[in-house]
C-alpha cells in the first residue's frame, strides 16, 4: 500500500476524522455549557421573581391599609379607597407591560452553538466548492 502511496491517503482520512470528532466534541461541550447557563439563568430569575412579588404584594397591602386608616375619620375616605384602587391597577399594569417586555427580550437557546454550527458548515461548503474547482 506504501507504494501506491494510500498510506499517506489513510493518514490524512483518520486525521480528518480525528479532527471531525474532537470539533464534535467542542460543539457538545459548548451546546451543555449554554443550557447550563441558561438553567442558572431562569432559576435566578424565578426566585427573584417570586421575592418581589412576595414582598411587593405584603409593603403594597400595608401601604395601602396604612393610607386608609389615616383618612378613615374624614368625609373623604371614599375617594382615598378608589385611589388606592387605581395606583395598584397602574402598578399592575407597569408589571405587566415589564413582563412583556422581558418576554420579548429573550436571546435565542444555543445561540452561540448555532453560530459556531453555522461557520462549520460554512467551511465543508467552501471546501467542497475548491474541490470541485480543482
Amino acid at each position: 500500500m506504501s507504494l501506491l502511496g494510500l498510506d499517506a491517503y489513510k493518514e490524512r482520512v483518520q486525521a480528518c476524522i480525528a479532527e471531525g470528532g474532537q470539533a464534535a466534541r467542542d460543539r457538545l461541550q459548548l451546546a451543555a455549557l449554554e443550557l447550563v447557563q441558561e438553567k442558572k439563568r431562569l432559576q435566578t430569575l424565578l426566585v427573584l421573581a417570586a421575592l418581589v412579588l412576595a414582598l411587593g404584594t405584603v409593603a403594597m397591602l400595608l401601604l395601602s391599609l396604612a393610607v386608609l386608616v389615616h383618612f378613615w375619620d374624614t368625609p373623604h375616605r371614599g375617594a382615598v379607597a378608589w385611589v388606592i384602587a387605581g395606583v395598584w391597577l397602574f402598578a399592575w399594569a407597569l408589571v405587566v407591560y415589564a413582563l412583556l417586555a422581558a418576554l420579548r427580550q429573550k436571546r435565542p437557546l444555543l445561540a452561540l452553538t448555532r453560530a459556531e454550527l453555522a461557520r462549520d458548515w460554512q467551511e465543508v461548503q467552501d471546501w467542497r466548492a475548491r474541490r470541485s474547482e480543482s
